[in-house]
Formats: C-alpha cells, sequence, structure tokens
C-alpha cells in the first residue's frame, strides 16, 4: 500500500466516521432545546446563576445580568435535588480538599522550579554549586512537578468533585482514591529526588526510571477505581459530556501510560516516535478532556443556562478522539522516520480545526448576551480566559504542524511558548477557576478576601501574556537567523537574549501570582480573615433539612 492511499484511507475513515455521527443525532447541531444538555441542573434551577466564589453583591449582580439577558425571572430549585447534590459534594469533600492541597504544594514547586531554568537561560553562571540545580536538571524537574504533580491533582480532585454531582450518588469507595493519591505522590517525590540524583530514563516526558512509574500506574489505578464504582451506580439514565471526557481521560492515560513505559519495548526510531506520542497525547488526551470537561460543567452552571448545542459539544468530544491520536509525530519532522508518517501527524493536525471549531462555536454562542458575567464571576473570568487560549493553542498547533512552518519554529523557544499556551493558558487557567468554584462548597466557607482573587488573575495573566509574548517573538526570529546560512549560529543565541529576559519577568509574575492564590488558600482552609456571608447557595431551611 503506497503512501497516498494510506494518507486518503485515514482522511476518509475520520471524516465518513464524523458524518455517521452527525447523522445519528436526533436533533440538529444547532438545537440547544437538548434535554441532555440539562442535566447538570436542578428542576427549576435554569436561570439561576451559582458562583461560590463571588461576593454577594457580585453575586446579585450576576443574577441581574444573566436575568437580563434572557429576559426571564429564575426560579426557585427543587429543594430535594439540592439537597441530593449538597450530599454528594460532602460524599467527595475531603477528599477533593486533600488533591487540591497536593496540587497546591507541586504548584509552587513547579513556579519555582520553572523560573530558576528560565533565569539560567540568561544568566548561566547563576547558582551552578549543585548539580542539580543545573539547567538540565531544573528544567527537567519544572516539567515533571507540572505533569505529574499539578496538573494531574488538580484536574482529577475536579473530576472527583464533579462527577458525584452529574451522576447524582455520592461517591462510591472514597479511601481506594486516598491510597491512590498517596502513592501517586510518593512516586512522585520519589522520581523528582532520582532525577535531581541525575537517574533518568533519558526521554521527555517519561525521565523518571520506570521502577517509580510501577507506584504511578497503581496509585492512578486506586484513583480511578471510586469514579468507576459510582458510574456503575449512577442515579441518571444519561450521561453529560463531561462524564464523556472525564472518563475517556481516565481510560486514555493508563494506556499511554503503560504502553510508553514497558522497558525494552521502544528502541531507536521507534522510540522517538513513541516518545512524542506519549508526550502530545498525554496533553491532548488526558489534561485536555479533563480541563473542557471542567469548562462544559462550571460555565453553564455559573450563568445558569445549558450549553447552546449539546449535540455540538458531543461532535467536538469524538474529533478529539478520531483526529489527536497520531498529532505528535509532527515534533519530528527531518527526522529519520518514515514519511507518510509525519504526513499522517500533519493532516490528523489540520483536521482538529474541526472539534476545536465546535467547542468555540458552542462557547460562543453560549455566552452569548452573557458577558457583563465577567465582570462578577472569579471562576467564570479564569475559565472564559482558559477557553479562549483552548482555541488559540489548538489553531496555532494545527499552523505549526505544518512544514512551511515548521521548517521556522523547530528547535526555537517559539515551540517552548505554544506547549505553555495549551498547558498554562489553556489547562491551569480552567483547573484555577474550577478550585475557586469548588473551594468554598466543600469547606463551607467563603473566600475571604476578593482582592486576592483579583491579584492572582492580573498577575497570571499579565505575566503570561509577557511570556508568550517574548517567547514566540523571540523564538520565531532565531528561527530565522538559524535557517540563514550567512549568519553563524551564535546570532541565534544572542539575539533571543532580550526575549528570554522578558520571559523571566512575566515568569515572575506568574510565579507571585502563585504565591498569592497559595497565601489565599491557605487563608480559606485556616479560617483566617474577614468572614463574610456563607458561600452554599442554600437556603436556611434547606440546610436544616440536610442536616436532619
Amino acid at each position: 500500500m503506497n503512501t497516498a492511499t494510506i494518507l486518503l484511507s485515514a482522511f476518509v475513515l475520520s471524516f465518513v466516521a464524523l458524518v455517521v455521527f452527525i447523522w445519528s443525532q436526533r436533533t440538529g447541531l444547532f438545537d440547544r432545546k437538548s434535554r441532555g444538555a440539562e442535566i447538570i441542573f436542578a428542576t427549576g434551577e435554569i436561570g439561576r446563576t451559582e458562583e461560590p466564589a463571588a461576593t454577594a453583591s457580585a453575586r446579585s449582580a450576576l443574577q441581574g445580568a444573566a436575568e437580563a439577558a434572557d429576559a426571564a425571572p429564575a426560579r426557585h430549585a427543587d429543594p430535594e435535588e439540592l439537597a441530593e447534590r449538597a450530599r454528594s459534594d460532602a460524599s467527595s469533600g475531603p477528599l477533593v480538599f486533600f488533591f487540591y492541597c497536593c496540587a497546591m504544594v507541586w504548584l509552587l514547586v513547579a513556579s519555582s522550579a520553572g523560573l530558576t531554568a528560565s533565569i539560567k537561560l540568561h544568566e548561566p553562571d547563576w547558582l551552578t554549586a549543585q548539580p542539580w540545580l543545573t539547567f538540565g536538571v531544573i528544567r527537567t524537574l519544572h516539567l515533571n512537578a507540572v505533569a505529574y504533580g499539578w496538573a494531574p491533582m488538580a484536574g482529577l480532585g475536579t473530576a472527583l468533585f464533579v462527577i458525584p454531582r452529574l451522576l447524582k450518588t455520592p461517591l462510591i469507595g472514597m479511601r481506594f482514591a486516598f491510597v491512590g493519591a498517596i502513592l501517586w505522590n510518593a512516586a512522585l517525590i520519589a522520581g523528582l529526588g532520582s532525577i535531581a540524583a541525575g537517574v533518568n530514563d533519558g526521554l521527555e516526558w517519561l525521565e523518571i526510571p520506570w521502577q517509580i512509574d510501577i507506584l504511578f500506574a497503581i496509585g492512578g489505578a486506586l484513583i480511578g477505581l471510586p469514579l468507576v464504582m459510582t458510574l456503575v451506580n449512577r442515579r441518571v439514565g444519561h450521561l453529560y459530556v463531561s462524564v464523556w471526557y472525564m472518563g475517556a481521560a481516565l481510560f486514555w492515560l493508563p494506556v499511554l501510560f503503560i504502553v510508553a513505559k514497558i522497558p525494552g519495548l521502544h528502541q531507536g526510531v521507534q522510540q522517538a516516535a513513541m516518545n512524542w506520542w506519549f508526550g502530545h497525547n498525554v496533553l491532548g488526551l488526558f489534561y485536555t478532556p479533563l480541563a473542557l470537561a471542567s469548562v462544559y460543567y462550571f460555565l453553564p452552571k455559573i450563568i445558569g443556562r445549558p450549553i447552546q448545542s449539546y449535540n455540538l459539544s458531543l461532535l467536538g468530544f469524538w474529533g478529539l478522539a478520531f483526529f489527536y491520536g497520531q498529532v505528535g509525530g509532527h515534533h519530528l519532522i527531518g527526522g529519520p522516520l518514515p514519511e507518510w508518517m509525519i504526513t499522517l501527524s500533519i493532516v490528523q493536525s489540520m483536521m482538529m480545526i474541526i472539534p476545536v471549531a465546535a467547542f468555540t462555536v458552542n462557547m460562543f454562542q453560549t455566552l452569548q448576551g452573557q458577558l457583563p458575567a465577567l465582570r462578577y464571576s472569579p471562576t467564570l473570568r479564569f475559565i472564559g480566559i482558559g477557553g479562549l487560549m483552548y482555541t488559540a493553542s489548538s489553531f496555532q498547533g494545527s499552523l505549526e504542524a505544518l512544514r512551511s512552518v515548521n521548517v521556522v519554529t523547530h528547535f526555537t523557544h517559539y515551540t517552548v511558548a505554544h506547549a505553555h499556551l495549551g498547558l498554562y493558558g489553556f489547562v491551569s487557567f480552567v483547573f484555577f477557576g474550577a478550585m475557586y468554584f469548588v473551594m468554598p462548597r466543600i469547606t463551607a466557607r467563603e473566600w475571604p478576601y476578593p482582592w486576592m482573587i483579583s491579584a492572582h488573575f492580573w498577575l497570571v495573566s499579565g505575566g503570561f501574556s509577557l511570556y508568550f509574548i517574548s517567547l514566540t517573538t523571540g523564538g520565531w526570529l532565531q528561527g530565522q537567523a538559524m535557517l540563514d546560512a550567512t549568519r553563524p549560529f551564535m546570532d541565534s543565541v544572542a539575539l533571543t537574549l532580550p526575549y528570554l529576559q522578558g520571559r523571566s519577568i512575566g515568569g515572575a509574575f506568574m510565579g507571585l501570582g502563585h504565591l498569592v492564590f497559595a497565601a489565599h488558600f491557605l487563608a480559606l482552609v485556616l479560617n483566617l480573615g474577614p468572614r463574610r456571608d456563607q458561600p452554599a447557595l442554600f437556603p436556611h431551611l434547606l440546610r436544616r433539612k440536610i442536616a436532619s
């Protein structure tokens, strides 16, 4: 079979599968009357906003903005269903709290390591006395603290909160997940220690030795077990799209991780192909589904309006599942891989425009007329920016896969900027917003200092903007300089120095924002600072009913 036949078959198969899926939907893609989109609301709750991170006055303004946009007053939700939701929150609360505490610790560890690595790029003689502080080690520590610490702890913690709500069933088997989380964090501590000592497997994203990775596998299985048990015992007949995304992420991750870490299975060029297959897919098939699931749940809950097109959300899910699996190969353009494999990766990358466009159109239509809500909802600001960054990073990634663009950006800081646009601008922003929503629900306390939420948002938004623009601009100029045969290689290095300094300044603002977030998180946990009105939207009568 020749290359053209393989590529044409892959394209036709994917396209026909999507056509069949669209045809199978009984309602049009833009029909907002789908009952599936309303399952996240209690009876009579549509039109009622929910934002536990806002002040009382901001919640009132948010509700007013929602009613003005929909021209219909909100009704009162069914107390029985709200009581059931409160019981679901209580069943997962201690576990989610533990995950979020771990996520906060790893966020600070990753931030300090990342800022240190960034400064070393333009100040190479800084902190050179210890081997583990060299750039190659400290940068690897940063990557693994994010990839296996901050992002999965925040994402899985959010999933453990959302899924019982969506399934209207208290979380079952919480102790398994507690043990799994302990094993996971123990593995990460051991893995980071191993990397710092100079012992690693030598593959990006897969540096932690496979002997330690056995703990990750066991811990991950125990974390996923309660979610599977709760799913089996659900009290709903329909699975909301967020459950699809979260369930798929919990299935895809072990497949990716186990296949990538089997000792001796991959050698030579095949190992390089596997490395980028894992490195790209862990972002697109684990972090991305968890973040998209959070957007599809929290965004409509905050504004009190179902997503505009439920079927379009399913199109986005299946588009991600069909097209993302082979996109990592475009990082190996010019390498000793079969040309058809690289071209297939480029085709798959361009086809990713379909699910990204489906998500973007759906979110735009859902938020149409609701933009004033961004002024009153801290959660929505983070999640809204995160969703926008998903669109930006995905379209940029599709273009970056093209050979004409890749020839400039390959091996430059441009690729680093793109990676952070996805994992930080999209995934981390969404998880920030989710944590602002969830923490008051599981602690029964308000965030004590609203100004700290604003400070966190503007510090990380401004810092990341400077970070991204600096690296994108410097990386593009770096690529052009390397392609110029008349210029020495050191020219391409020297011209990046101002942009690397801009990156460090932006990273410092981001790190400061993380410190503000952590300090506010600690104040909430320890019940420090002013005590404002209780965050739960349930009235006093309902709280007494739950207690009884």
